[in-house]
């Protein structure tokens, strides 16, 4: 009995509707007034989409265990190993910071738009270095290592990402003066509109969303973030405005005429646990390992992906330049009788 007792408290947790079922059984529906009520309200979206990406998966015999299988083994391992480690870092970062904010903020929609363009500001920074730094990218390649695209994805993270990115994203707003009831609300928002951007062809066949897909980042946004397509590497990081995406030159919106292929350029089994867990920390210590001296090592480690000590680097910009250049040389080559 203890064993379906602890399923069944795993099930509402992954649900988020623990809150929603102790309002139904007391009755005080006052709760839903506040914004910790709006909040559980709110949370079970995400798993809902995903039960109704998996249904219309089945109906259309599109269903493969294999395309879920080890995000939810990703969800099972971090529920147990990394809980409370991101509260525990933003709280840090709170209160190690708070006192040094540039400016003050209130919980009033002018500085919730202002916050918002900071927050965005933050998550490019981490998201950007998780994909030029190797280290960092061995702590988000486990969210890339999957070769498709679902709301599982959301789920699968290497546990100790989330608190690196938490350490950067925190301090960053809380300098800049975004006061921490706002910033626990653009959290809110950011971590709902990030789950939803993993949405699968199954549930939204076209992630462009209209004309929205001018301002924001869409799931088409997102899906060629996840994309190992040269045109498509290391690009679209922001989560949901794109503003920053446009000042830095990243912003990439998706081609029709180029499908995504998801997953990452190394060779992976993306069914093996280990592999996609700490199949880059494996690939990155044999590297080190095998450097000449420590200035080699230090590169290794801090430099992109790809980089290496003999010169013949395989980064995803050069890999990205290397293609734009093959498509103008193409472009510019005339067509004779021949031909």
């Amino acid at each position: 009995m203890h064993f379906f007792h602890i399923l069944y408290d795993e099930l509402i947790g992954f649900l988020g509707i623990s809150q929603l079922i102790e309002t139904f059984k007391t009755g005080n529906y006052s709760s839903l007034l506040t914004l910790n009520g709006l909040f559980s309200t709110i949370s079970p979206l995400m798993p809902l989409l995903l039960l109704i990406e998996i249904a219309r998966a089945l109906v259309y015999k599109k269903f493969k265990v294999s395309e879920y299988k080890i995000p939810f083994l990703i969800y099972i391992v971090n529920r147990f190993v990394s809980r409370y480690i991101s509260i525990a870092a933003v709280a840090f970062c709170i209160g190690l910071f708070e006192k040094y904010g540039l400016i003050k903020t209130t919980f009033t929609w002018y500085w919730l738009i202002y916050g918002y363009v900071i927050w965005e500001f933050s998550h490019f920074i981490y998201h950007y270095l998780g994909h030029k730094v190797r280290l960092f990218w061995c702590l988000h390649s486990t969210h890339h290592a999957p070769e498709n695209m679902n709301l599982s994805i959301s789920y699968a993270h290497f546990f100790l990402e989330a608190p690196y990115a938490d350490v950067i994203r925190t301090s960053v707003c809380i300098l800049l003066g975004v006061n921490p009831p706002l910033l626990f609300l653009i959290m809110f928002i950011d971590g709902t509109w990030g789950a939803f951007i993993h949405i699968g062809e199954n549930v939204l066949r076209d992630g462009r969303l209209g004309f929205m897909n001018r301002w924001i980042l869409t799931p088409s946004h997102h899906r060629i973030h996840h994309a190992r397509n040269p045109l498509y590497m290391d690009t679209n990081f922001c989560n949901l405005l794109n503003i920053w995406d446009r000042i830095f030159g990243t912003l990439q919106p998706e081609q029709i005429q180029i499908p995504p292929e998801y997953g990452i350029t190394r060779k992976i089994n993306s069914q093996n646990f280990l592999d996609v867990y700490f199949g880059e920390f494996y690939y990155l210590f044999k590297d080190v390992a095998h450097a000449p001296g420590i200035r080699n090592k230090f590169f290794y480690i801090f430099m992109p992906p790809g980089w290496s000590h003999t010169g013949n680097h395989k980064t995803a910009k050069l890999i990205r330049k290397h293609y734009l250049k093959s498509l103008e040389a193409a472009v510019a080559v005339p067509v004779t009788a021949e031909s």
